[in-house]
């Protein structure tokens, strides 16, 4: 397979979050506007590129509220950064699929960032085009970020987990 680009097909796709809450389960967002470019060789992963921009303000975890204080200073500050970016530095293949090192921005502040990505199935869709999908993941410290509000309760319960686990759901179209 030679090196193709590839749009991500935005219906299909999803870019998310989740993180634990007050140290028992986990609350989960996703982003609802971003944009992304892709060129895949799946038989030399080497020559691959990823790209993505999340705007930041698009956070949503079904919590108007919630979501007000992710956009504050306190998490995201997306006045003063509304983008989120992560750009793959190396793709190689792995066990499960891919894996993609890269530098994620966060608040302005980049750091490397591992993805493993599961997949690489092939399907067509109702028009008869190619389709390729991913289930990709990483874990980071949103302290490494520069996010580090949280608050304990009585009893020691943290509100939020420093560790946070990122998912991307991608269905890429062939261009």
């Amino acid at each position: 397979m030679a090196l193709h680009s590839y749009d991500l097909d935005f219906m299909h796709s999803q870019l998310g979050f989740s993180v634990v809450h007050l140290m028992i389960t986990r609350v989960h967002g996703v982003f609802t506007s971003w944009k992304g470019e892709v060129a895949l060789d799946l038989d030399e992963p080497s020559k691959s590129t990823v790209s993505i921009t999340i705007d930041a303000a698009s956070v949503d975890t079904r919590n108007p509220q919630r979501d007000g204080h992710l956009r504050s200073p306190d998490f995201f500050d997306t006045a003063n950064h509304p983008t989120i970016t992560f750009k793959a530095t190396s793709v190689r293949k792995s066990a499960a699929g891919l894996t993609l090192d890269g530098e994620l921005t966060l608040r302005g502040v980049t750091k490397p960032v591992t993805f493993e990505a599961h997949g690489g199935a092939r399907a067509k869709d109702s028009q008869g085009r190619d389709r390729v999908g991913f289930h990709a993941h990483a874990t980071i410290k949103r302290s490494d970020f520069g996010v580090s509000w949280s608050a304990t309760y009585p009893g020691g319960s943290v509100v939020v987990a420093d560790e946070v686990t990122l998912a991307l759901d991608l269905q890429l179209i062939p261009r």
